[in-house]
């Protein structure tokens, strides 16, 4: 009986460079531009979040500029609209997915199809059949559905309008596409015409699903651990962890010890651990997004990146530290400070609602020249977010 490999020590600077390649922060231009950049970057990251705030740019256009500097919204619309090299679905969130990728997702849009969806459970067979008979004619946006008799909420985030639900239900159950967005407004489609397709694509089976889950999380987190492969995801789990433990058995994976991480395992592949990473050049400076791929997993950024992300746009103004919507800064590969941002779009300007310095930002030392590197971002990013 083999015994099991003895896990390889990492330390948090070598992961944090590991994660950063991974994700291609570590360099300025790694997708080049246009509309290929984005099917490049978001089929690389596996998926892109979708959100609504907007103090700032929506967070799909910003986690896209951090990796395309000459990244423009219409190469967005683009690719979705014009190439379909993504489409929209839900990961751990809605989000934009690479097409290719499309036939991981169909078992769950025959399960919604079969149990439906809990989010949806009041939508009415009549309000389905109606939509869907508006569909097949044309394109639609709810705007274009004109005789709603609006109904209460059943939670907040509920809309009042009955076609607008019956439209997401038939979003879930892949009936429909959203072939287009201008600002969150949807048009929908019917699947098989936004595609070009006769039918729907063979779905995936479970066994491909779970590897599916593990390479997306191997090619762009680099070392990995059961929960950052599952993000918000448990019920994959188990299959995932038997998956794992096959790769390791045949040598494809072998266990990681990084540093502060107690009993969590990691894992990852050797090639990618021999390589490890050099690092960005200290000067290089991404603010992300709060929703980046980087940030969003939270416990894993703190392990990783000693920095604890406050979300704060649902905590009481009197209890905020960082502010509403902090973007954290990484420069080279530490994150130094998390700002506060607001864009006046009528005065064209991009405000600082607060600046605080966390980690080594803390350290008098040094700080002037961050200061000066952090600016200098600033004022690109102010520009992309002031861009038609």
């Amino acid at each position: 009986m083999s015994r099991a490999p003895k896990p390889i020590p990492l330390t948090t600077t070598q992961a944090r460079q590991i994660w950063l390649h991974a994700q291609r922060l570590d360099e300025r231009t790694p997708f080049g531009e246009g509309a290929q950049a984005v099917a490049d970057a978001t089929a690389h990251l596996g998926y892109v979040q979708i959100d609504t705030i907007n103090v700032i740019e929506r967070c799909h256009h910003h986690i896209l500029f951090s990796r395309i500097p000459s990244y423009r919204r219409a190469d967005l619309r683009q690719a979705q609209s014009v190439d379909r090299s993504v489409f929209e679905y839900w990961t751990h969130a809605l989000s934009y997915i690479p097409s290719n990728d499309f036939r991981f997702f169909l078992p769950a849009m025959r399960e919604h199809r079969r149990e439906g969806h809990k989010w949806f459970a009041s939508v009415k067979p009549a309000d389905t059949r109606k939509v869907m008979r508006l569909v097949r004619a044309a394109p639609l946006t709810i705007r274009d559905i004109e005789d709603d008799v609006l109904t209460e909420k059943e939670h907040l985030w509920q809309s009042r309008k009955p076609s607008k639900r019956a439209l997401q239900l038939a979003f879930y159950t892949g009936a429909v596409t959203i072939s287009e967005r201008q600002g969150m407004l949807k048009t929908y489609e019917l699947m098989t015409r936004h595609f070009g397709w006769d039918k729907l694509p063979k779905p995936a089976s479970a066994k491909d699903i779970t590897a599916y889950l593990l390479d997306r999380a191997l090619r762009s987190q680099g070392v990995v651990s059961l929960d950052s492969v599952c993000h918000l995801d448990a019920p994959s789990k188990k299959a995932v962890a038997r998956l794992i433990a096959a790769r390791v058995r045949r040598g494809e994976l072998v266990p990681v010890a990084i540093d502060g991480a107690g009993k969590q395992e990691h894992w990852g592949a050797p090639a990618v651990l021999e390589a490890g990473g050099e690092g960005p050049s200290p000067d290089l400076v991404h603010i992300l997004s709060p929703f980046d791929p980087l940030i969003i997993q939270r416990k894993r950024t703190s392990l990783i990146f000693g920095y604890n992300h406050l979300f704060e746009a649902y905590v009481p103004k009197a209890k905020r530290k960082l502010g509403y919507f902090a973007l954290p800064v990484l420069v080279g590969d530490e994150i130094v400070a998390a700002l506060d941002l607001k864009t006046d779009r009528q005065a064209k300007k991009l405000l600082m609602q607060k600046w605080t310095w966390v980690g080594e930002g803390r350290k008098t030392a040094g700080r002037k020249e961050l200061k000066r590197v952090i600016e200098e971002e600033l004022d690109r990013f102010e520009r992309f977010q002031l861009a038609d």
